[in-house]
């Protein structure tokens, strides 16, 4: 069959296919979703987990799964075919008009840290099933099978994400989660089979690529006035505990020149790192996020502290530099105080650099809506960061008001929600449209 008698045969069954109809009548600026319904989700959704304290829907827990039966009664009304993986992912699928096209996967997740806000996550499901519902309703058919994601336990380490893009291992499952259960035991919670995990992994050629739109958790976005964030990376993450030993000795007869003092080195430490990381160009962050002292009492000097250090970057480089600066400062600061330094790494990450094709796509269909983009890294990890181990994968920011995020008073407006989404929906058009013509 030719491609006019093929078309013919869409419109005659009453479908027309986007491709079709983008040469019949322009680009798919016609195409918007519905603001006001996407908004009010975000409010219903947010009911799920709500507490005084902010919202407490952790993975595996009854608020959690009530959260997801909300979620997938929204998908099937959108006109998805709903499933659970064996990892306990929800996922819906629209068929496209190509067969045996690979698939255009998008979403996010909607499980939520103790005590967190209602954006986190939950704009990018919620935008992510009103982009289908709206193509459905106009009764709009993608050349490429169109399918929203919901991971499961992205909070707690990227659960769903790491399953579906190569596993975990059988000690990881044993690990606990917030809702006090096992991951193993959340799967089943859930609807997954851990006895079939593997069944969960998705294989490169089943994808097109992977989208997610997400708020963006940092200011930059609101400080620069800008819409939309065309996401570069996800940076790198490494951490270290750091053990100073000095010397513990009683605070009240010992000279203040004749002191090992474990906590006055750390402290010089965490000064020095600050200031050696804000003088560098470039956009790294390094944190002293937690300290301890032994023993820990108040007439004692301190013998021991162990402090944590967090540097992210999207350039394994610049890390390479700071973890060698780091040494440098510390070397200087033994020699001062009569202390010791050890460093021991206890996680990192690689960083998970976003397809150009798709940051293009993304600022085009951004652009086409009169809206204003800038390129900046995410220092927070993602699903995504996974998906792009097997999949050609970017992530779309909007703003978040006062750059606060896991907190109750996390916060983006109605109208950058519906900027985004559209921008979601746009890019999925492009993509589908255009196809992917490099892995990147």
């Amino acid at each position: 069959m030719d491609r006019r008698a093929f078309v013919g045969g869409i419109v005659a069954a009453g479908a027309m296919p986007l491709w079709a109809s983008t040469r019949a009548r322009g680009p798919e600026a016609a195409f918007r979703v519905d603001g006001a319904r996407i908004n009010d989700q975000l409010v219903r959704l947010a009911e799920f987990g709500k507490s005084p304290t902010g919202t407490r829907r952790m993975a595996y827990t009854d608020a959690d799964r009530q959260g997801r039966e909300y979620i997938l009664r929204l998908m099937q009304d959108a006109g998805l075919e709903v499933r659970i993986d064996t990892a306990g992912n929800i996922l819906g699928r629209r068929e496209g008009t190509e067969a045996g096209a690979p698939a255009i996967l998008f979403g996010s997740h909607i499980d939520s840290v103790p005590n967190g806000g209602n954006y986190d996550g939950d704009v990018g499901v919620l935008s992510s099933i009103e982009a289908v519902r709206t193509l459905v309703s106009r009764n709009a058919r993608t050349r490429h099978p169109l399918e929203v994601v919901v991971f499961q336990n992205e909070e707690g380490g990227l659960v769903g994400s790491k399953l579906m893009a190569g596993g975990l291992s059988d000690n990881d499952l044993n690990r606990v989660a917030n809702s006090g259960k096992t991951l193993r035991e959340g799967i089943g919670f859930l609807g997954g089979d851990v006895a079939r995990l593997d069944e969960a992994r998705r294989s490169p050629d089943q994808t097109l690529c992977y989208l997610e739109l997400h708020i963006e958790q940092g200011g930059t976005l609101e400080t620069l006035g800008n819409t939309i964030g065309v996401v570069e990376g996800i940076v790198s993450l490494r951490e270290f505990e750091v053990t100073v030993d000095g010397f513990a000795n009683h605070a009240g007869t010992t000279p203040m020149d004749h002191r090992q003092d474990a906590m006055l080195a750390a402290a010089q430490f965490a000064v020095e790192m600050n200031r050696m990381v804000r003088a560098m160009p470039g956009r790294q962050v390094a944190t002293v996020g937690r300290m301890a002292a032994q023993p820990g009492a108040p007439n004692v000097v301190p013998g021991r502290v162990v402090f944590s250090i967090d540097y992210r970057d999207l350039a394994v480089a610049t890390l390479d530099r700071l973890e060698e600066r780091f040494r440098e400062i510390a070397r200087k600061i033994e020699q001062d105080t009569g202390t010791r330094f050890s460093f021991d790494k206890s996680n990192t990450s690689a960083p998970a650099l976003m397809s150009d094709e798709l940051r293009t796509m993304i600022a085009s269909s951004a652009a086409g809506l009169g809206l204003t983009t800038h390129s900046l890294p995410s220092g927070a990890g993602h699903d995504a960061q996974q998906m792009a181990k097997i999949t050609p994968t970017a992530m779309i920011f909007i703003p978040s008001r006062g750059g606060i995020s896991h907190s109750p008073n996390e916060y983006t407006s109605p109208d950058d929600v519906v900027h985004g989404a559209n921008t979601l929906l746009q890019t999925v058009l492009l993509v589908d449209q255009n196809g992917m013509t490099r892995q990147s």
